[in-house]
């Protein structure tokens, strides 16, 4: 979880799932556009590209390859599931 958190840290991060968000499965080069466009961040290709396996690896992105692209789609499962960690826990205050 602390590694989730870690991740959620970086504002690239952050701006990259808004993208991912507001349009999903895009490809490296429309993240990259739209990150430039929507947010002003002009980051190289290759730090983007890293942000986004940093994501992968958290479990906030998948992808799917389709000949030469690969498709990148918002997984907010493992941000599901810390929001139901805590309202259950603050639900288990309330009821005693």
């Amino acid at each position: 979880m602390a590694d989730l958190f870690e991740a959620l840290a970086a504002p690239a991060r952050q701006a990259i799932l808004d993208v991912l968000c507001e349009r999903d499965g895009q490809t490296l080069f429309e993240i990259c556009s739209r990150l430039a466009m929507s947010h002003n961040l002009t980051l190289t290709r290759q730090a983007i590209s890293q942000h986004l396996e940093v994501l992968e690896s958290v479990g906030l992105l998948s992808t799917r390859r389709e000949g030469r692209y690969k498709f990148h789609y918002l997984d907010t499962t493992p941000l599901e599931a810390i929001v139901e960690r805590w309202l259950s826990r603050n639900k288990k205050k309330k009821e005693k």
